[in-house]
């Protein structure tokens, strides 16, 4: 995916479409002097939708388009003819996409399952004709509802990308290297700084026939949570992982530091990312002997999994696939259980679904 290709946000101008006003008519035939009203009602305006597609990776198709206006209903007619509606506009994005009001930032909807479709602005209601307005002492109504008018806003969609493993680390930690090794993408690899500029999926195979989803994150350095480097752009990418696999390279002068350092500035951007499951990858420890390994793991922070990797000779890099699906896996696996032990307490030859309504109505009895 090429750099300039990948677009996770965009702000947009939205209109929907107008109802059709009511039609002010009277029937008129031969022999019927006096038809009575039969003005039709109106259609009602074009809805703006947003449908999450999980064809589309970017926003790019909705770059160059500013303005997106929705389709007005039709007015009403004579011997009740009602006007038809205007056309829907469906804005497919992809999955993980944010809608926000550009003015005041408030979220509007979240797009995370597929298929899955929101009316961002609603169509305005057609307007009724005269004959609903019809009494007994008022007989001929000469007046119609208007149809409702247009929702417009200016909307920001910003996309956070869906990935089962964040990859965090410094510039040059390694990541992208790690991420063509273990899948069939290929992230762009060199030897300066901030050579990933847009976040990069693979997936990774594991044993019989799963996988598992990893996004390489642009590089992250001190004080990116208050805008130094590439600033909170790609943050955000990094909440909808579920695991976060933090990687530093093993010519640190100080790995304990630099994943703190780390740590912190996730921290100051979202203190709800401590919450996830975290693995520490010490990489290019091709470089190491035994001895200074056994030195870094002295300093290495308590109650966080780490493994010795070397994308290069491949060293270390089964045994953190295993530990990448175990803690993928680990709240699936707690839920089965507490599901299990809550459910099937008692043998199932003897469990009556209906027995709680049963009690509860000889309760009412009582």
């Amino acid at each position: 995916m090429a750099s300039s290709n990948f677009i996770d946000y965009v702000k947009v101008f939205v209109r929907s479409g107008a109802g059709g006003a009511g039609a002010v008519s009277f029937r008129r035939e031969k022999h019927v002097p006096k038809g009575g009203p039969d003005g039709g009602d109106g259609g009602r305006g074009g809805h703006i939708i947003l449908k999450a597609d999980k064809q589309h990776w970017t926003l790019l198709h909705l770059k160059y388009r500013k303005h997106i206006h929705g389709f007005n209903g039709v007015s009403g007619s004579g011997t009740g003819k009602s006007g038809a509606d205007g056309e829907d506009i469906i804005l497919p994005v992809p999955l993980g996409t944010i809608a926000k009001d550009a003015e005041t930032g408030e979220k509007i909807c979240e797009l995370t399952e597929p298929g899955q479709e929101v009316i961002l602005m609603k169509g305005g209601k057609g307007g009724l004709g005269n004959r609903n307005f019809k009494t007994a002492t008022n007989q001929t109504p000469r007046y119609a509802q208007p149809g409702e008018e247009c929702e417009e806003a200016w909307v920001i969609l910003e996309l956070k990308v869906l990935a089962d493993v964040g990859l965090v680390g410094f510039p040059n930690a390694g990541k992208s290297t790690l991420l063509s090794v273990l899948s069939a993408a290929k992230p762009e690899i060199a030897d300066y700084p901030f050579t990933t500029m847009v976040p990069n999926l693979g997936v990774i195979p594991y044993h019989d026939n799963k996988s598992f989803i990893m996004a390489d994150i642009p590089g992250i350095i001190e004080g990116a949570a208050e805008g130094k480097g590439l600033g909170i752009r790609f943050l955000r990418h990094i909440e909808r992982n579920s695991v976060l696999l933090f990687m530093v390279p093993a010519d640190s002068e100080d790995v304990a530091k630099d994943y703190e350092i780390l740590v912190n500035e996730l921290t100051k951007y979202n203190p709800e990312l401590l919450d996830k499951n975290r693995l520490l990858a010490i990489t290019k420890s091709d470089m190491l002997d035994d001895e200074l390994e056994d030195l870094i793991k002295e300093t290495l922070p308590d109650g966080v999994p780490y493994v010795f990797i070397s994308s290069v000779i491949q060293k270390g890099i089964p045994e953190l696939k295993d530990l990448l699906w175990e803690a993928i896996n680990e709240g699936v696996e707690e839920e089965e259980e507490d599901f299990e032990e809550e459910d099937y307490d008692q043998p199932l030859n003897d469990y009556n679904p209906y027995q709680d309504n049963i009690d509860l109505e000889n309760e009412a009895d009582d």
